[in-house]
């Protein structure tokens, strides 16, 4: 019997599968498996928010203009050279779609973002995953991939969620050693978390290249991600052909607002980062203590790594951290399977999956 069928190659793709968000008979749960702020949204966003309502019966500002100009003031650039989407993730279909084909092969790496390979495969183009080395993208592997085919390198700076970074100086001869006609796309979700001085975010390299691409979210240190909210700053050229694409209002004037307060109340944004800084190394000592592998982290998160042995695997983790309703995030999908990625919390949740893990590591019950 004949019926729709799909373009070719969709049906290969796995479909992305979020983290869990409750823990079955837990009395209070946990949520530390997402990458969430603790400390949750501004004040002047939720403010600005909750003012949207009058609103609603309005389509928003197709150029979101005020965000962008919001955006421009934040990091000192040119308006005209962002452009704003429904979350990072949005963007990163759109670039796909625009410079992906079939025939065509996009790069990215072994543990890299999930929604690379999607968006390559949904343009109906081939991806190509690279090797890292000791969980850092391997630049020298990737410039060895590169082929004729090659139309896109999806880079994520830090990565998601192996919690890594690699330096300003080898981002850089990673674009050097890129043919002018492949389109380097750094993923920054992360990066206002960032505090190392050999790390740069991608912004000057955007400024001086036609072939780099750099996304940011107001997901992570914004506390946004319900909104879905996301922009990008690229050449000029690569602007007119998202936006000839992209949907005419798809940010929402909630999202827009919010977004506006969130990127103009810098106090809120120090107060996170001060937050994350002081439990992000308290919690990578104390479960290091625990005889457990911590990955060094840049991020709001951290990646732990379990014994491969009865009772003390990533699997067994994780149901006795669940049976306490502490909600980890498995990783086996990213190629990580003995492996959890613990996200910084409230101090609450901090100081008690700390204990949890001790108690794991220690045999006794959950």
């Amino acid at each position: 019997m004949k019926r729709p069928e799909p373009q070719r190659g969709i049906l290969e793709i796995a479909p992305y599968v979020g983290g869990r968000a409750s823990a079955e008979g837990a009395q209070k749960v946990y949520k530390l498996s997402a990458n969430e702020t603790p400390l949750g949204p501004s004040p002047k966003a939720h403010e600005a928010f909750l003012g949207a309502a009058d609103s609603l019966a309005l389509y928003p500002d197709g150029g979101a203009g005020e965000l962008r100009h919001a955006i421009a003031r934040r990091y000192g650039l040119a308006a005209d050279r962002i452009v704003c989407g429904a979350g990072s993730d949005e963007l990163l279909h759109l670039l796909a779609q625009a410079y992906l084909g079939e025939g065509d092969e996009a790069i990215s790496t072994e543990h890299g973002f999930l929604v690379y390979p999607i968006v390559t495969k949904a343009a109906g183009a081939t991806s190509i995953i690279v090797k890292e080395k000791n969980l850092h993208t391997d630049v020298d592997a990737v410039l060895a991939a590169v082929t004729e085919k090659t139309k896109i390198v999806f880079i994520a700076n830090p990565n998601n969620p192996t919690g890594s970074y690699i330096p300003a100086d080898e981002v850089r001869r990673l674009k050097a050693g890129l043919r002018p006609d492949i389109l380097l796309v750094l993923d920054a979700a992360y990066s206002e978390y960032v505090s190392r001085n050999d790390y740069e975010a991608g912004i000057e390299l955007v400024a001086t290249s036609e072939n780099v691409v750099m996304t940011r979210t107001f997901s992570k240190i914004y506390g946004l991600a319900a909104l879905r909210l996301g922009w990008m700053y690229a050449p000029a050229h690569v602007c007119d052909v998202i936006n000839r694409i992209r949907g005419p209002f798809n940010v929402s004037v909630p999202a827009l607002k919010a977004g506006v307060a969130a990127i103009l109340d810098t106090d809120h944004l120090d107060a996170a980062r001060a937050h994350n800084d002081r439990w992000l190394q308290w919690l990578s000592d104390e479960i290091g203590k625990t005889g457990l592998e911590v990955v060094p982290s840049v991020t709001n998160f951290l990646l732990i790594r379990f014994p491969n042995e009865q009772g003390r695997t990533a699997r067994d983790a994780d149901e006795f951290l669940m049976k306490r309703g502490l909600i980890l995030r498995a990783v086996a999908s990213y190629g990580l399977p003995d492996c959890l990625r613990l996200t910084v919390g409230p101090e609450e949740a901090n100081r008690l999956v700390v204990q949890a893990l001790a108690d794991f590591m220690a045999g006794r019950a959950p």
